[in-house]
């Protein structure tokens, strides 16, 4: 029986309420047919989130696979860490290969949607989960679609229009990391995207903010970034989150148009590693 014909059996149960699909028995290292790749979609499209466990993936099979869905992006930080390839690994490691608590880079461990500095930002994101600690580390995501149609009518209206500015500079500022190099400042300057974006596939209405966004288009700072950590605070909620505890081999796909995510730093960092292999597919304007 082909992968395709055999992928609604192998999918679980929701992971939470607000979003998380399981689909165990795939192997994902060889090539995946057209409709195979479709039906993962479609699950991310349902549910945001997409685990497919078990899967040993070299780089290259990691790479070959996330081609499936579209174009795959560079990450910005290559001009300043050679570390940074297409294929990318996510660690707590220092350039000497140690684990360590002293991190250049602490942006994954604020709310954030990947690549909203681009003026053209994510789809999906993969990581692919090569060492973990034994316990801790585990990933948030916060369900951006649920908060916008929780938030009151009144705030809807507000929002209605607004537009908040993302930039790399402004991530690494506010997240304490090491401040963007002039190469990094070139090729990514402050953007301009819609606070409530439109999914371009399902139709629904999301909330687009997060660390990368750090001021609102035409109001102060004064006024604007209250109201963003307002809409920040609302938006991850108990009741909008799952909380990925991860197991060896995990292969986690997200929706960017619809979530924010976050790292947690709930292991001893300076004393285990914590590698992912993480893959972005370019998606299109927030509109």
């Amino acid at each position: 029986m082909t992968a395709e014909m055999t992928l609604a059996a192998r999918l679980g149960t929701r992971l939470s309420l607000a979003g998380g699909i399981e689909i165990t028995g795939a192997d994902l290292s060889r090539p995946v047919s057209a409709a195979f790749a479709a039906a993962i979609r479609q699950a991310l499209l349902d549910h945001h989130i997409v685990v497919i466990r078990d899967q040993a993936l070299s780089k290259e099979q990691q790479y070959n696979f996330t081609l499936n869905f579209g174009e795959i992006e560079d990450h910005v930080a290559r001009h300043s860490d050679t570390r940074y390839s297409i294929v990318h690994s996510v660690t707590n490691l220092d350039p000497d290969g140690n684990p360590t608590d002293a991190l250049d880079a602490r942006g994954n461990y604020f709310w954030h949607t990947d690549k909203s500095y681009h003026a053209v930002p994510s789809l999906m994101t993969m990581l692919h989960a090569v060492e973990l600690p034994p316990k801790g580390g585990d990933t948030e995501f916060a369900n951006m679609v649920l908060a916008y149609r929780a938030l009151p009518q009144a705030m809807k209206e507000r929002l209605s229009g607004m537009r908040a500015i993302h930039s790399w500079e402004s991530s690494r500022l506010q997240s304490g990391s090491k401040p963007a190099s002039e190469a990094e400042k070139r090729e990514r300057p402050p953007v301009s995207h819609p606070i409530v974006r439109t999914h371009p596939e399902t139709g629904d209405k999301a909330l687009y903010i997060g660390n990368h966004a750090g001021a609102i288009e035409g109001l102060d700072d004064s006024k604007g970034k209250p109201l963003l950590a307002e809409l920040l605070a609302h938006a991850t909620q108990p009741e909008f989150i799952y909380t990925h505890h991860w197991r060896p081999r995990d292969l986690v796909i997200w929706d960017n148009r619809a979530l924010l995510h976050r790292a947690l730093a709930n292991y001893e960092m300076g004393r285990h590693r914590r590698v992912l292999h993480r893959t972005v597919v370019r998606g299109s304007v927030p509109y």
